[in-house]
């Protein structure tokens, strides 16, 4: 708390030296050259938080939320932001009771901070926006739920406008539980590409160590070790090593581990750009140390480019861990391989019954949505504030795609891990390995084997619900 005490001894020194200063006793992006008198401070800052609350669109989830005001909050106690004690101690005080404002999804371009989303929380602090309360999805106006917790509303004082609502704090909380979330649909990718190779009766030379020191990139190394691991003691491989005409396996298969394992790379990449976030000040001015006339700095810490490029990235990199799951459950339903001894659409009754037809088609209808998806929203520049914001990163709707691309994905990884289950079980009495053997038993809890047509619909969302929960394990980055 002594940061910020110092940090906003900065701001109250400056509203005395007669100069003009960004944020703090002027207008707002092209309005910063308007000098706004002192009696009209307060009102500039509660101004700002009305003026900006214009999002659209459904409401973000609660998680994330909560998480970007845990974000805003650590943001203002590192003391650079120039704001009282109260400030953030209503975030945590609403955080602690449960209290969610409402925020629309739509609004941000990602640079000047996440204007709209935050203001939406910001309206909620000082009593004027609506929220919801733990455990109730009832929507409440903020006054009389902050009140009902014995929180005060905030009166914001010069400077404290500005520092709630310009940060990257949503793109920041969304990678962040977006993060986790890949984790979980790495472990699943890896349990399910082990069993499709079982299920299609592959091998696992392609997975020799040697193969990926050669290569020498990390991922792929990675995700071969691990697919070794999972594939151990299984009989299925040792049933066919000798008298196997096949001289190597198609490239969903054999290339399972470079693929998955360059977008491994790719999601290490993006947890250290969001680790370091997490850790940031993003919004502007910022105060520091001095009494010179470079105590307080005009900037552009909260332009979210720094984790923009990086959750185009992800979805780039969640597409992939989708696309090759695809092509693998389209190899086994197929059924074209006589050495895979599978039988078309994995059904006992091929004809009379269509079996996981039409799983594969919800797959590639999910691979071609996050075709789009894919596309990066970072690269694609309108400008804003009679420009004087002229180069945005947009980083918010690279956060929302990703999202939606991970909504998908979870579902097509659910449908492989279905299809390898009926396909490994149709080598029996052989078994995979533990590990393998194991995740079958997970998807065979929600799931039983398919022995004649029914809807297919409830077993993906099963799966994808257990994959979402951690249910096949989860790969820490």
């Amino acid at each position: 708390m002594a940061l910020l005490a110092h940090g906003r001894s900065v701001v109250e020194r400056a509203l005395s030296d007669g100069q003009s200063h960004y944020g703090i006793n002027t207008g707002f992006g092209s309005l910063s050259r308007t000098r706004v008198p002192a009696a009209d401070l307060r009102a500039l800052q509660q101004n700002l938080i009305r003026s900006h609350s214009a999002g659209v669109g459904e409401p973000l989830c609660v998680a994330t939320v909560r998480a970007m005001m845990l974000l805003l909050a650590a943001s203002l106690c590192r003391g650079h932001s120039g704001v009282r004690q109260v400030v953030a101690q209503t975030i945590v005080d609403a955080l602690n009771h449960g209290i969610t404002p409402i925020v629309p999804s739509v609004g941000s371009v990602g640079a000047s901070g996440d204007l709209a989303p935050l203001s939406h929380v910001a309206l909620a602090l000082i009593g004027e926006g609506e929220v919801t309360r733990r455990g109730s999805t009832t929507i409440a106006p903020s006054a009389s739920a902050l009140r009902a917790c014995g929180i005060e509303p905030l009166q914001l004082e010069a400077k404290e406008g500005l520092a709630l609502i310009n940060g990257t704090h949503l793109m920041a909380a969304e990678g962040a539980l977006l993060l986790g979330e890949v984790e979980r649909l790495f472990s699943a990718a890896i349990s399910a590409c082990a069993m499709s190779i079982d299920a299609c009766r592959g091998t696992d030379a392609h997975l020799d160590a040697r193969v990926y020191a050669a290569r020498n990139q990390s991922g792929p190394a990675h995700l071969a070790a691990r697919l070794r691991d999972a594939l151990a003691g299984s009989e299925i491989i040792l049933s066919h090593l000798e008298n196997d005409p096949r001289v190597q396996d198609p490239y969903s298969l054999r290339c399972a581990a470079t693929v998955l394992g360059a977008a491994w790379d790719a999601a290490c990449y993006v947890k250290r750009a969001v680790d370091a976030e997490l850790q940031a000040v993003t919004d502007n001015p910022l105060v520091f140390d001095g009494v010179s006339d470079r105590a307080i700095v005009s900037a552009g810490n909260f332009h979210g480019m720094p984790l923009a490029i990086p959750l185009d990235t992800l979805a780039v990199a969640i597409a992939h861990i989708a696309g090759i799951a695809e092509r693998r459950t389209f190899l086994m339903l197929a059924a074209n391989d006589p050495e895979a001894h599978l039988r078309p659409y994995l059904t006992p009754k091929p004809g009379l019954n269509s079996g996981l037809m039409i799983a594969q088609y919800t797959a590639a209808a999910c691979c071609n949505e996050m075709i789009g998806l894919a596309n990066p929203a970072s690269v694609a520049n309108i400008s804003t504030s009679a420009g004087m914001e002229d180069y945005n990163s947009f980083g918010p709707r690279s956060a929302a795609k990703a999202r939606r691309a991970m909504e998908l994905a979870r579902n097509v990884v659910a449908i492989e891990l279905l299809c390898a289950a009926q396909g490994v079980e149709m080598h029996r009495p052989l078994r995979s390995g533990p590990v393998v053997e194991h995740a079958i038993q997970v998807v065979r809890s929600v799931a039983p084997p398919l022995t004649d047509d029914r809807p297919i619909a409830p077993d993906i969302a099963h799966v994808a619900s257990l994959i979402r929960d951690g249910g096949f394990g989860r790969e820490s980055l």
